[in-house]
């Protein structure tokens, strides 16, 4: 039996991918208002789980079904360059999907429901006959939620110590969660040849380069203004205008990137993305803040 090197196993879980995750996770533990001394072990547990096991599960998942896909968008990738044997890419999505649910039995009923969800979206995204991804609108659903949604769920869970996570809390990771269906869409730029080929609709391909565009900044933008009104209405007014001062440099990116959808998808990415997620951490802050004047 040939073996793949670490280098390639290392490649298929992609590192660089766990950082969304792992930080809405850490955004759900901020949003709880609880104390994190007392549940250090957990939360760091939770980390580990939210990016090197349930998203890096997604990665190898996703390579294996979409081998065929890669082999014309990115042959260099180490399943279709032959540098990941046989059928080892599906064999490490099984073992860490596995892992992944061991570790979550940790974190408690709702940690362990929003991390299985998180993974039953996973391979539903990439697998047949579900393969959410053949349509942008689902797929990309998925993926949001999967990255940002659950993730936060998931950290809110573990400091919630069993019980429900407060519903204000869930309402952010849901909204973030909405918003992270325009990131997806910046992510599907660079494989519009090998989509449209295979007959994957992603929605560059549905809706064509600059409507795809348009859906994804307008996508990105709704739903932080709707956290913006929420931060308002919990009496937060400096953390609401901290979001709307990261929106207005988010709206001067986007129309860059409006004038060359094709050419600037990875430079709004790289740029204009992490201004949304700082605003993630910006809204966790004000809720927890918003809890401390409660009685």
């Amino acid at each position: 039996m040939v073996l793949p090197k670490f280098s390639a196993i290392a490649e298929l879980l992609k590192p660089i991918t766990w950082f969304p995750p792992m930080w809405a996770f850490c955004c759900g533990v901020v949003a709880s208002g609880l104390p994190l001394a007392d549940r250090w072990r957990l939360i760091v547990a939770g980390i580990l789980l939210a990016g090197p096991l349930v998203c890096a599960t997604s990665q190898a998942a996703n390579d294996w079904f979409d081998r065929h896909v890669d082999a014309i968008n990115e042959p260099q990738r180490p399943i279709p360059s032959g540098r990941m044997p046989g059928r080892w890419g599906l064999y490490i999505a099984i073992v860490w999907t596995a892992l992944s649910l061991g570790v979550a039995t940790l974190l408690g009923p709702w940690g362990f429901a929003a991390a299985a969800v998180g993974l039953l979206l996973a391979w539903a995204y990439s697998a047949p006959p579900v393969r959410l991804k053949r349509n942008g609108w689902w797929g990309n659903a998925a993926c949001g939620l999967c990255y940002e949604g659950l993730a936060w769920a998931t950290g809110a869970a573990v400091m919630a110590a069993g019980t429900m996570p407060d519903l204000r809390s869930l309402s952010l990771a849901l909204l973030y969660s909405f918003g992270a269906h325009g990131i997806m869409t910046l992510n599907d730029f660079k494989s519009i040849k090998g989509d449209r080929h295979m007959g994957i609709g992603s929605l560059p391909v549905r809706l064509g380069v600059d409507g795809a565009a348009r859906t994804a900044c307008a996508v990105m933008l709704l739903p932080q203004l709707a956290v913006v009104a929420l931060l308002f209405n919990w009496q937060q007014p400096a953390h609401a205008i901290a979001v709307v001062m990261l929106l207005l440099v988010q709206a001067r990116m986007m129309r860059s990137f409006l004038a060359d959808p094709s050419g600037r998808a990875v430079w709004y990415s790289g740029f204009g993305v992490p201004l949304f997620v700082l605003g993630m951490l910006v809204s966790a802050f004000a809720l927890r803040a918003s809890m401390g004047t409660q009685p």
